[in-house]
């Protein structure tokens, strides 16, 4: 006999990875997107489902068979960042929920249905609170257990709720394909023994599965036989930090909006203050009147203060429009806090923080003056080309995940020079007779370099010379395509050039100092 107490309401948001990055960039859920993971498809939207696209595909085959669909990065962090606020509003109406993943809740039937007055109308009770978030095709399943529950909202297609009747979960089940809950080398093997359903699956003996699969084996058997074990486990709610002001009527000056926001920018600081926790990377939201919506995570070197976070707002909000006005105005500014820390991870030395501590507040104080791009440090990226490797990111940013690793064909191995320019100079490389040193179609010189000169300089020998390398790149693309070759030189007084050859004639790239 099931008892009342197994009972359990899964809350379903199907496509929520889409949902959540249509939110995030401002895409229309209708058309063809796909989330990649590895080059491979993590999720795709119905409109790229009805192409032919489906999970696990490969990137290339996504696009052969869906021409029109947009790809993006799946973003984990953005899909519990996201939900959130849609879990906390679903606590509000059901109290004891569990995450099972971002797009999916669990929580126990029996007080909200006793509360409500049944099973469904605790369900459209649970629809009607995520509709007012603005999510939408959201179902509800009610089983016994959580794993019959969730299979219960991914059947009901008819209706939004899907309700198995107590005790018929190992019958609503026994249809669906093993491989739910069993991984991929146990699936295969079951599917070679003939059992590919859950029902075959169930029917095994207990004893012999937990000999053969182990425990895992075993907790797979009994999901597959309804008598799942786990039990909703309520969440304890996180301490709530971020901030959220509107502005009535909407403000479109940034000094107005940057005032008005001091008083809460000192409140958001001080929650954390309070339990000893300090901010060291705040996401910053702006909603505007036309319906716009501006998202950014700003990263501190240290912590923030709220002088710090007026700063990013403003920022921010200049990035938008002008120095002073705005193209729309504000109606909506929330802070949240993305990364927190315990103030003892912090906390100055015996003798304080020395002169990188000074260095620190004089960048900062610097960059407040001039603006957030005001101030930038050096990074080495990824490429072929030494000036696609220099790379200023802003005081306290997080330097852009580039791909410095990859093999990069074609690009100038260790060492690398000490000057890189960062515009090309004109040069004039020479041979016997004043004749120019050129490139055949089969990539060697024409002639042995003897002379050159820099920028309209006097001629200067040439002691030594090596290459030329060819550097091809997007040859594919007519408009985009790049090819040319590397030469380096000597010169008389022993320093090394690096010289690049295209139609334009030569050029030095680079110094060996």
């Amino acid at each position: 006999m099931t008892s009342e107490l197994s009972r359990t309401i899964v809350l379903w948001c199907p496509d929520w990875p889409i949902l959540a990055a249509c939110h995030e960039r401002e895409l229309d859920p209708g058309q063809p997107i796909a989330l990649i993971e590895s080059q491979l498809v993590f999720a795709c939207s119905a409109a790229a489902r009805r192409d032919g696209v489906t999970r696990g595909l490969k990137l290339r085959e996504a696009q052969y068979r869906s021409p029109t669909v947009v790809v993006l990065d799946y973003d984990a962090a953005l899909d519990a960042r996201i939900f959130e606020p849609v879990v906390r509003r679903v606590e509000e109406t059901v109290p004891g929920v569990q995450l099972i993943r971002p797009g999916s809740l669990a929580m126990r039937a029996r007080g909200p249905t006793r509360y409500y007055g049944g099973e469904d109308a605790a369900a459209a009770a649970l629809l009607a609170t995520v509709a007012e978030l603005g999510v939408p095709g959201a179902r509800v399943g009610i089983a016994d257990g959580p794993f019959a529950a969730e299979q219960a909202a991914r059947a009901a297609t008819a209706s939004p709720v899907g309700i198995v009747a107590p005790g018929a979960s190992a019958a609503f089940i026994a249809p669906l394909p093993v491989g739910l809950v069993t991984d991929t080398r146990t699936t295969t093997l079951l599917n070679r023994l003939g059992v590919r359903t859950l029902g075959e699956f169930a029917e095994l003996p207990r004893e012999d599965v937990r000999r053969r699969f182990g425990a895992a084996g075993a907790f797979a058997h009994d999901r597959a036989a309804g008598r799942e074990q786990a039990r909703v486990i309520a969440r304890t709610p996180p301490p709530e930090f971020s901030v959220q002001q509107e502005f009535e009527p909407p403000l479109d000056r940034v000094d107005q909006l940057a005032f008005a926001f001091r008083v809460l920018a000192e409140e958001f600081i001080e929650r954390m203050r309070a339990v000893r926790l300090v901010c060291t990377g705040i996401r910053v939201e702006l909603d505007d009147e036309g319906g716009g919506h501006s998202s950014r995570s700003w990263l501190h070197p240290q912590w923030f203060t709220p002088a710090d976070v007026v700063d990013r707002v403003r920022w921010q909000l200049q990035g938008a429009g002008t120095a002073s006005g705005l193209a729309s105005p504000i109606v909506r500014l929330r802070v949240v806090p993305e990364r927190i820390d315990s103030t003892g991870n912090h906390e100055e030395g015996l003798w304080g923080g020395g002169p990188d501590e000074r260095v620190h507040h004089g960048l900062t104080r610097v960059q407040s003056m001039l603006g957030h791009e005001g101030v930038v440090t050096a990074t080495i990226g990824g490429g072929r080309m030494l000036t696609d490797r220099q790379v200023l990111v802003p005081w306290g940013d997080r330097a852009p995940e580039r791909p410095n690793d990859a093999p990069w064909p074609g690009s100038l191995p260790a060492l690398a020079p000490a000057s890189v320019f960062r515009e090309r100079l004109p040069i004039a490389l020479q041979g016997a007779g004043g004749v120019t040193v050129t490139i055949d179609g089969r990539g060697a010189i024409t002639t042995t370099p003897e002379v050159f000169a820099v920028h309209g300089g006097k001629p200067a020998p040439v002691r030594a010379w090596a290459g030329p390398w060819p550097v091809v790149e997007r040859w594919w693309d007519p408009e985009r395509a790049k090819r040319m070759h590397r030469f380096q030189i000597v010169d008389d007084d022993g320093c090394a050039w690096l010289l690049v050859r295209d139609d334009e004639g030569w050029w030095a790239e680079a110094r060996y100092d």
